[in-house]
């Protein structure tokens, strides 16, 4: 279990870049860790990565001093806690829509005496059972962060009551679904979506919470003026269908010929 690193920088005012993989090639995560990024994003919510996977993923992204953040799955307390017993630093619990679940959240996902998470320490967040119980169940609790996303408008309506939940490090709102709930798909400028930022940024101020959202760096100063601190942006499909668009594009203008794509 290492030290956070997106933790010890939220809580020394600073803010944090998580980059997504979508891909199940360990060697992604590495070469992030070398770039220096602060968290990769692994994602169980969609597509078909297995827990193999996600364990081998969290011990490279371990390798390169990387915190590892899983989007877990939406269903039973097994689903939040694997993650963490494979020794992911931190969980995103998708749709979170009320404060009871909220609290339901906290109460699976942490130790004694906040919360009381199932208890098995023979994993390699344990490590294996060789770390003192009582020192791992404290380093859990404040080297392990849980985030829960607010994308829809249910949530959005009793956004303040699920802020005022603690031990629930960061708030993140995911523009995507929300606008998408609003009815506006895609509009990730609509009033309604900027609205639910500007809700965000006001209740994160009131209770003291971190927050973030899906932000690029052109758009980082704006945001972290707004009070964000965890922006996550840039993943790894997106990044090498880019640069070999660009390639291709460079060897038409030298006169070779391709077969249309998308």
């Amino acid at each position: 279990m290492h030290e956070s690193v997106v933790l010890k920088k939220l809580r020394n005012g600073e803010a944090v870049w998580c980059a997504k993989t979508n891909l199940t090639d360990p060697n992604v995560v590495e070469i992030m860790g070398y770039i220096g990024i602060h968290c990769v994003w692994l994602c169980m919510e969609h597509g078909a990565i297995d827990f193999q996977t996600v364990h081998n993923q969290v011990r490279t992204a371990k390798m390169g001093g990387m915190d590892s953040m899983v989007r877990v799955a939406k269903g039973s307390y097994s689903d939040f806690i694997r993650p963490f017993e494979m020794d992911a630093t931190g969980i995103m619990v998708p749709h979170c829509m009320s404060a009871d679940e909220a609290r339901d959240i906290v109460r699976m996902t942490r130790f004694q005496p906040v919360g009381r998470r199932a208890l098995d320490s023979g994993n390699s967040d344990g490590p294996f059972c060789m770390r003192p119980l009582d020192e791992y169940l404290r380093l859990s609790n404040e080297q392990k962060f849980v985030i829960v996303q607010i994308e829809d408008k249910e949530a959005v309506d009793c956004m303040e009551d699920i802020m005022a939940v603690d031990s629930i490090d960061v708030f993140f709102l995911g523009p995507a679904d929300l606008s998408h709930s609003y009815g506006v798909p895609g509009q990730f400028d609509h009033p309604l979506v900027q609205g639910a930022v500007e809700k965000l940024a006001a209740l994160a101020k009131k209770y003291n919470r971190y927050w973030g959202l899906p932000c690029g760096p052109e758009d980082a100063p704006r945001r972290i003026k707004q009070g964000a601190r965890f922006l996550a942006a840039g993943a790894d499909v997106i990044a090498i269908a880019d640069k070999f668009r660009g390639m291709k594009a460079g060897y038409e203008k030298a006169g070779l010929t391709f077969k249309a794509g998308l």
